[in-house]
């Protein structure tokens, strides 16, 4: 009996270094200790476990997008976006990798490319909402209001009550009023200039 008792416990013993050794070597392990390190702000932990992953598998695309977005959440937006390029070439059909990668270009002041990106969002789901008003922000910050509003309009289309669409689009066309005042004004046109001197107050 005693020995009996001997041998579990060692089979016993030799199962859980067993696990413990196999669960080392899983992808998977690391990937859901990094998601729990970034649900729970320990952003630092979660971009080594994501570091491990990807020694352990190159190929785990999901591991640079997630890393990618703990990049973004550190404000490190170059390595976010050099991380959402590396999933992007493994696999390019994610909306959310393009759109993630569109906020991040959006934060460097790279306008033309994130409206790049909300662009291939769209094309990838027409009817997401938040895609139409990333990419007014982004035209928006670029100067184009006309194309700001249409495509706050078209989120509002989808989404009527959307409020940060109303926002946006009132900011809009305030900007794009400043900018007519300011080319009246520069013109000498006196009321023009109150104009925009009020709406700068």
């Amino acid at each position: 009996m005693k020995k009996l008792a001997a041998v579990v416990l060692i089979v016993s013993v030799f199962c859980i270094c067993v696990s413990a050794y196999a669960s080392e070597l899983d992808p998977q392990f690391y990937y859901e200790m990094g998601n729990a390190h970034y649900n729970d702000g320990e952003i630092d932990k979660a971009i080594q476990s994501y570091d491990k992953v990807i020694s352990l598998r190159p190929d785990f695309y999901r591991a640079y997008y997630s890393r990618g977005l703990a990049y973004y959440r550190k404000g490190r937006y170059d390595e976010a976006i050099a991380d959402y390029n590396i999933a992007i070439s493994k696999y390019s059909q994610s909306a959310d990798i393009y759109s993630n990668r569109g906020l991040a270009y959006l934060k460097k002041g790279d306008y033309n490319k994130a409206i790049e990106d909300f662009t291939k969002v769209i094309s990838l789901n027409p009817i997401l909402v938040d895609a139409y008003h990333n990419r007014g922000i982004a035209y928006s910050k670029a100067g184009k209001y006309d194309e700001a509003i249409g495509d706050y309009n078209k989120a509002l289309d989808i989404r009527p009550g959307f409020v940060n669409a109303y926002v946006s689009r009132g900011v809009a066309y305030v900007k794009k009023a400043m900018a007519d005042f300011r080319k009246a004004c520069d013109a000498g046109d006196k009321n023009a200039c109150d104009n925009l001197k009020q709406l700068a107050e």
